[in-house]
Order: C-alpha cells, then sequence, then structure tokens
C-alpha cells in the first residue's frame, strides 16, 4: 500500500502538537490526556482526524475514559461533526470545525504572474491595510502573526490583499490570507497566497491552510492543497477557557 507523504507528514505535525505521546491508528481513534496539548484551547478537548484515523487529546486522565467511550461511538468523519459529537458527549462550546489542507510541489499550481510585493510584517501600509477591514476579519486572518515576509497586491497605493504563513513545528507552513472585503471574488486572495505558498515549498516547507469559510477553502483547492482532514475543539462540561493556542483559526480568505 502506497503511503501518502503529505498524509504522513501532516500526522506527523499534530502528533508533536498533541504534547504527550500518542499516534494515529491505521483506523479510529486514539485518545490521549495531555494538559500542554496545542491542537486545542488549553482545558479543552482536541480532535485532529487526518485520512482514516484521528487524535484526540483531553486535559485531565478522568477524561481519556469517557470520550474514548463517546469517539468509538461514531465513525473517523464524525468525530469532527459538532452536531454528531455533541449526540455522544456533553459539550458546551465549540470552536470549528476546520479543514486541514496540505500542498506540495507535486500538487501546486502555479499562478499568473501579478505585480504581488514582499513587505516586512510590522510595515505601516500592512498595519493600515489590517486596520481598514473589519476588527474580526483582522484578527481571524492571522496576519499580525506571519515570520514570512507578507506577500501583497496593491490598487493604487493601498493595499487590497496579503498573505503569508507562520513557522510551525515540523517545516511546516501555516498560510495566513486577507483580502478587503470590497474586494472579494476576484482572484486576489488566490494571486498573494499563491505567492506565499510558492515561497514556502523553495524553502523545503509543508504548506498549511487550515479554514471553516467555503470561499476559503475554494482558493486553497485552486492552489492544489489536498483537504485531508479536519480539526475540532469542544468544551465539555465545565472545563475552563483560557487564551487560544495553534488551534485557533488563521486563515481568512
Amino acid at each position: 500500500m502506497d503511503v501518502d507523504p503529505l498524509l504522513t507528514q501532516a500526522r506527523q505535525l499534530w502528533i508533536e502538537l498533541a504534547g504527550a505521546p500518542v499516534a494515529f491508528p491505521t483506523r479510529g481513534v486514539a485518545v490521549v490526556a495531555s494538559a500542554e496539548s496545542s491542537t486545542c484551547p488549553p482545558g479543552w478537548v482536541g480532535i485532529v482526524a487526518l485520512g482514516d484515523a484521528a487524535i484526540c487529546t483531553v486535559p485531565t486522565d478522568d477524561l481519556v475514559g469517557v470520550v474514548t467511550r463517546a469517539c468509538h461511538m461514531l465513525p473517523v468523519a464524525a468525530l469532527t461533526d459538532p452536531e454528531r459529537l455533541a449526540a455522544v458527549l456533553p459539550v458546551t462550546q465549540v470552536l470549528g470545525p476546520a479543514t486541514l489542507a496540505y500542498c506540495d510541489d507535486h500538487s501546486y499550481r502555479p499562478q499568473r504572474r501579478q505585480p504581488i510585493e514582499q513587505l516586512p510584517v510590522h510595515h505601516p501600509d500592512l498595519v493600515d491595510f489590517l486596520a481598514s477591514v473589519p476588527a474580526e476579519d483582522a484578527a481571524e486572518c492571522g496576519l499580525t502573526d506571519i515570520t514570512s515576509a507578507a506577500y501583497v497586491l496593491r490598487a493604487g497605493t493601498a493595499i487590497v490583499a496579503a498573505a503569508g504563513y507562520r513557522h510551525w513545528p515540523r517545516r511546516v507552513a501555516h498560510l495566513s490570507v486577507l483580502t478587503a472585503p470590497s474586494r472579494r471574488g476576484r482572484g486576489l486572495a488566490r494571486a498573494v497566497a499563491g505567492a506565499a505558498t510558492a515561497d514556502s515549498l523553495a524553502d523545503g516547507l509543508v504548506p498549511q491552510w487550515r479554514a471553516r469559510p467555503a470561499a476559503s477553502r475554494r482558493v486553497a483547492r485552486a492552489l492544489g492543497f489536498r483537504e485531508l482532514g479536519a480539526q475540532l475543539s469542544v468544551r465539555v462540561g465545565g472545563s475552563d477557557q483560557t487564551r487560544l493556542g495553534p488551534g485557533s483559526n488563521t486563515t481568512a480568505p
């Protein structure tokens, strides 16, 4: 049986983020207690399904048995469906689900050349662009957290679309994309995200696209990203929510 190298690399990333010894089973789900999990907010349950298997982190040992029994009642594809999971677990809050998609040199689709400019993340023009969009969009896109250059398109002197990526463990490049609301639907997200993706591939990284909106997923597919699974974070019972970790959504075209 051929091994999908992208699936293998994606699983290695999320195993590391789990923060405790765990592995994706051949099929089904593996549950582990991990107070240090970065797959979800602290105190939450984090589920990552990739291919035909999933891993799940829970904040305390006493939840391992409960969550394991609940997860075994569902097929892997349903573990990141909030409604179906809530039917077997006392879910009180939900983050996600988000689709996880990955790209490599073979699947990437180069984009038509456009006058894309590279800027440092703290460049005043990029700061102005983020201030010009709705606050929710600016926070969701994750552009303030990128560790690459920002790849931008302008209309006149104003930036109207930007993309970049943050270096994650296992040489993964986590993409962030944002287009001005009035300019969406014109291929701008695809252009800037394509530039960021090409740059990450040239550096030997594995681009990751994490998204909930259908429009964002369409952009990823147009660039050659393959959807390999999904991620869901849930709060069970009275577990405490604190700040978000890498499980938070950071892709908005």
